[in-house]
């Protein structure tokens, strides 16, 4: 104990007696933000916020759209997507052809094949109504790929 007070106590003495104020310090006011020499500045007439006053027109505002072309255009109708020809090619020897397998090709090639006929045949990257065609390709190439690599396992 130090004279007649806990360790504690007179830690807690000693940081009170710093958070006094000092009265030569000139205390910071409220609406001033530490560090910025000016004030904000708003566009107000009246005491009242121009923006305030047109609450529908400040979204269009922000998008620079006239209000008026937004609200009288229609939304042009989506023109139907078209198959691409090789979304057709839906029989195993099309398929087969495409991939060219041949008994030269590796693992790193057959998976290199595999890849790029998924970039272009996924049904995750064409229209919804070509998606079952997608699949049918899909499929047949995994199985001939996969046929292919138990072949190189032999």
């Amino acid at each position: 104990m130090l004279f007649g007070q806990s360790v504690f106590q007179s830690v807690l003495e000693r940081l009170k007696a710093e958070e006094e104020p000092d009265d030569d310090a000139e205390a910071p006011a409220a609406h001033r933000v530490s560090g910025l020499a000016t004030g904000l500045a708003f566009d107000v007439m009246e005491g009242v916020s121009a923006a305030s006053q047109r609450i529908g027109q400040a979204y269009f505002d922000n998008l620079e759209l006239d209000a008026a072309a937004v609200t009288a255009a229609e939304p042009a109708p989506l023109p139907e997507p078209v198959m691409p020809d090789h979304l057709t090619r839906t029989a195993p020897a099309e398929v087969a052809a495409e991939l060219a397998i041949s008994a030269a090709d590796t693992a790193l090639t057959l998976g290199e094949k595999r890849r790029a006929f998924a970039r272009a045949n996924h049904p995750d990257g064409v229209a919804l109504p070509f998606r079952d065609n997608a699949t049918k390709r899909m499929m047949l190439a995994n199985l001939l790929i996969d046929e292919a690599l138990r072949r190189l396992a032999r």
